[in-house]
């Protein structure tokens, strides 16, 4: 068996295609346990009765733990083999899923999807790097990367679609135990069919780099999605300095390591700065549409679970179509054009939800979702092949931790912010008269809530408060959307003019080829 320039053994044409879909296979179960919970938290809200605040946390904790832990996992992976990495996370994510699934109360819901976060971790830039040693060649890998995107993409839209399903028949808890089977076929396959690789000369790990990135997202992330709920606050000021600090002496302690888990020189090129903003962004805009539609599916429009999730196909649809067709797009109209237009896709959809209310028709909706979804698969592979190659082999578990860290901090930050936004409006309806102020003020904690509090008002009272909260709960997905949709369109422009002039987009064949 021959070995590769990645230093990888060199694998027939079969086998590296089927490798790739063992990896496939953990990035779309990944992003599918992103948002597969959305569609469950009308139920979750209901056994759990989690505050608003702590229903925000339940949707971002898994992410959040994700974001700060991406990069020194991706490094770990290059120190002691990304796929024994892997193996490890699949089988740790699969027996934390089950505690996911019995957690009795809101405090060990959002403990638990932290753990589940941590396993993640240690999945999300394994499977990226290992498509980088495993396929040398730029035309391959082009497609490679095509096939992740689409699954990291679609994986987020099928969530609440196999969330639906489970729920028509199970409990709430269904949607994590799903996990486990699947975390096993990948355990067993992986063993069988991946080829191992590291760095030759990675140096040790550096636990405070580890500590410090953790504690600095956190503080950061924290003080971001509390500032927008609740508004200024002493504990809210002490986590965003704490957190600038972490970051702060994180990267300092980056510059002066022998051997850092992040290359600081790596964000030298501006292709790859403005590739992982455009990530950020892009994943921003998807997810915390995605999240928030579903609840308006289920909780303001009537749709049954199932049906709620079916209604969310359409970005499934253009996010795989497009995904594949990036390489091809990225040929034909340059990688910076590609990622622009991308954006601009996700941006008009979300501004465009200025206009909807809560009767609105559904094609109204299933087209803007198609646009959001084509926007983000084509986005997503365009930055990740950009991000994934302009850093050495060696550093490929590193670069993979960036780009997926953008990835994933966009994700919760979508849901933080956008969710802030919606939850900061909608907390601000008023209810009907006659409705008892205990009633009026749990209602006001989330629509979930609402629908519960309002079940032992008279029809009439109840009819009215839940109207009442709808339309706030529509109002702030308007509002919400408007201002993203908005950020988005800027971003756009932005990323376009930042990798106007560089070299990568002199020479689009070197990482679009199909």
């Amino acid at each position: 068996m021959t070995t590769s320039t990645t230093g990888v053994p060199e694998l027939t044409r079969g086998r590296r295609w089927i490798a790739l879909s063992v990896l496939a296979l953990a990035v779309l179960l990944i992003a599918v346990d992103a948002t597969v919970l959305a569609i469950a938290t009308p139920f979750l809200s209901e056994d759990l009765e989690p505050t608003g605040v702590q229903l925000l946390w339940i949707g971002d904790s898994y992410g959040f733990v994700i974001a700060g832990l991406l990069v020194s996992m991706g490094s770990l992976g290059d120190r002691i083999g990304r796929k024994k990495l892997l193996l490890i996370g699949a089988s740790a994510f699969g027996l934390i899923s089950i505690l996911n699934a019995h957690a009795p109360t809101a405090e060990v819901m959002i403990a638990a999807r932290a753990l589940l976060g941590v396993a993640g971790a240690t999945l999300m830039p394994s499977t990226l790097a290992l498509i980088r040693n495993i396929f040398s060649d730029p035309a391959e890998r082009t497609v490679a990367i095509g096939v992740w995107g689409a699954m990291s993409s679609a994986g987020m839209a099928i969530g609440p679609i196999l969330g639906g399903a489970l729920l028509e028949h199970f409990w709430w808890g269904s949607v994590f135990l799903i996990n486990v089977p699947v975390m096993v076929v990948l355990v067993i396959a992986g063993i069988r069919l991946l080829p191992e690789s590291k760095a030759t000369r990675a140096g040790a790990w550096d636990l405070p780099s580890v500590l410090l990135s953790l504690v600095g997202m956190f503080g950061v992330v924290y003080a971001i999605k509390e500032l927008f709920a609740v508004g200024p606050r002493l504990d809210i000021l002490l986590a965003a300095v704490v957190g600038v600090a972490a970051l702060a002496v994180y990267l300092r302690r980056q510059r002066r390591l022998e051997n850092p888990l992040l290359d600081l020189s790596l964000f030298a090129n501006r292709s790859f700065s403005a590739a992982v903003l455009a990530d950020l962004l892009a994943i921003l805009g998807l997810s915390g549409l995605v999240f928030f539609l579903s609840q308006y599916f289920q909780l303001v429009q009537g749709y049954r679970p199932l049906l709620a999730g079916l209604a969310e196909l359409p970005s499934v649809v253009g996010a795989i179509v497009f995904g594949l067709l990036a390489g091809r797009v990225g040929r034909l109209i340059g990688v910076r054009v590609g990622i622009t237009v991308g954006l601009i896709a996700l941006s008009l959809p979300m501004a465009a939800l200025i206009f909807v209310g809560p009767h609105t028709a559904y094609p109204v909706l299933g087209l803007l979702m198609l646009i959001v979804g084509s926007g983000a698969g084509l986005t997503f592979t365009l930055t990740a092949d950009l991000i994934l190659t302009s850093a050495p082999a060696e550093q490929a578990g590193a670069a993979s931790g960036v780009s997926e860290t953008a990835y994933e901090l966009g994700g919760a930050l979508g849901i933080a912010l956008i969710g802030s936004v919606v939850t900061s409006v909608y907390r601000g309806f008023t209810a009907p008269a006659g409705v008892p102020a205990a009633v009026a003020d749990a209602a006001r904690e989330s629509l979930g809530g609402a629908v519960h509090a309002a079940a032992g008002l008279p029809d009439g009272l109840r009819s009215a408060l839940l109207e009442a909260a709808r339309t706030a709960f529509t109002d702030g997905l308007r509002y919400a959307g408007l201002a993203g949709g908005l950020v988005l369109l800027l971003a756009a422009i932005v990323v376009g003019l930042a990798m106007r002039t560089t070299a990568r987009e002199t020479e689009p064949d070197r990482t679009t080829r199909s």
